[in-house]
């Protein structure tokens, strides 16, 4: 059971993120590699091993670079921006900015909602959760509840870097509202996210 789904997330970013070439069900060497590569960025990039993931997403440069299309490096770098928009760590995305000529129209519209200046229908996966979050706060609109259902979905997953982003946000809003006791639960969570064996 847990094989297949494992299969069945791959086989979903393979299309989803790379958007090869049509074809037989098979995809090539250079897909696999890049999605199961891409996979690990995310792992461990979410896990706070920045230097393995960013290995890991050179990789995925690697792969795609076989091809000799700048759209699916560009599509690449969109999800990079997102991953670490998930985890509150935003910024223009510059890598993908210099691949925009080559996107297509819904990664450029994608590459806006993640800026805050555009609209995007999110997905149930918990990346996608955290993306519509992270993009809502980024605009100011964000409420609690959101808030909260960051935290949960981070930590339900394990993810400790965006886990501590947002607990940090809860913690923030918290001492701003004065509420002592809430900041104080709080940061004792997130002391036991970041204490030894972390």
């Amino acid at each position: 059971m847990a094989l297949r789904a494992r299969r069945g997330n791959q086989a979903a970013l393979v299309s989803l993120l790379l958007a090869a070439c049509g074809g037989g069900p098979q995809p090539a060497d250079w897909q696999m590699n890049a999605a199961q590569a891409m996979q690990a960025y995310e792992r461990l990039y979410f896990a706070g091993h920045t230097d393995a993931a960013e290995r890991e997403f050179l990789e995925v440069k690697s792969q795609l670079g076989r091809t000799g299309r700048a759209d699916l490096l560009a599509r690449a770098e969109l999800r990079r921006c997102a991953v670490r928009a998930a985890a509150l760590e935003f910024d223009e995305c510059p890598a993908f900015e210099r691949l925009r000529s080559e996107a297509g129209k819904e990664e450029a519209a994608y590459a806006e909602y993640l800026l805050g200046k555009g609209a995007h229908k999110a997905g149930e996966e918990p990346v996608s959760r955290l993306v519509a979050a992270a993009v809502d706060l980024r605009k100011g609109s964000i409420n609690p509840a959101q808030i909260t259902q960051a935290v949960d979905t981070a930590s339900a997953q394990g993810w400790r870097r965006p886990l501590l982003a947002w607990l940090g946000v809860q913690f923030k809003r918290a001492e701003a509202a004065g509420d002592s006791e809430t900041a104080a639960r709080v940061k004792r969570r997130m002391e036991l996210v970041s204490g030894p064996g972390s």
